[in-house]
């Protein structure tokens, strides 16, 4: 098993910046990819970005240039810096860990609990 803590949420103003973190613990040998997802009310999760073991990042065309991936593998930690930060961006993000399939596509065996994101117009 693997479980994931997400922090660093909250409400910030529009055009500003937040900065989340995802820490895995347990069985954490056995992934090799990393990603945030997020969830608008009503709504199914969207894919925000990915990062694999090797620091290979992917975006989601709607946070391109604005959101950054990264990975701390010492403290098993994977952190989403959120900047020009719009109140459309406003929903509970989710950490994710998974492995790359043969078609280069992610699946996600963990998720987090969800942390909430307000962006205020």
């Amino acid at each position: 098993q693997v479980q994931l803590l997400e922090s660093g949420g909250g409400l910030v103003q529009a055009g500003g910046s937040l900065k989340l973190s995802c820490a895995a613990s347990g069985n954490i040998f056995r992934i090799t990819l990393m990603a945030w997802y997020r969830q608008f009310p009503g709504k199914q999760r969207d894919y925000v970005a990915r990062i694999t073991s090797g620091s290979i990042t992917n975006y989601a065309d709607s946070v391109k240039g604005r959101f950054t991936i990264s990975r701390d593998n010492a403290n098993n930690t994977v952190y989403l810096q959120m900047n020009s930060l719009k109140p459309e961006d406003t929903a509970v993000y989710y950490c994710a860990a998974g492995r790359l399939t043969q078609w280069g596509t992610g699946t996600y065996d963990y998720w987090g609990q969800g942390t909430q994101v307000t962006v205020s117009s």
